[in-house]
């Protein structure tokens, strides 16, 4: 059953990116992966392929200031460091792609963290 699920979840995000792909118009790829411990955010430059900036709760930084990594709070502080790399890096827009996961919980706390650090989409 669990098989079932994750392979919805691979078609919704195949879905999700082609969709993408149709709007983008150059801008760059905002990607999320939540497992049941941790947490991952990337900018992708998918006209390159390649990743520009990433984000996790593993990284030390970001360690430090949550008590775990599977919580709204983890995404959180994910979401800030991500919107601090990026504008180290100059990008300030990009398309987001939730990997067919709902927009709700860690993802959604992600998303609005990443938009008050100063990402646009």
């Amino acid at each position: 059953m669990s098989q079932d699920r994750h392979e919805a979840r691979k078609l919704r995000s195949e879905r999700i990116r082609f969709k993408i792909r149709q709007v983008a118009n150059q801008k760059m790829r905002l990607s999320v992966f939540r497992s049941a411990k941790h947490i991952y955010a990337q900018i992708i430059d998918d006209t390159k392929g390649e990743t520009l900036v990433s984000a996790s709760t593993l990284e030390k930084e970001v360690r430090e200031q949550i008590k775990s990594g599977g919580n709204r709070e983890a995404a959180t502080v994910v979401g800030q460091r991500l919107a601090e790399k990026a504008r180290a890096a100059n990008v300030t827009q990009v398309v987001f792609d939730r990997s067919g996961y709902l927009y709700h919980g860690r993802v959604k706390s992600l998303a609005d963290a990443a938009r008050e650090g100063g990402l646009e989409f």
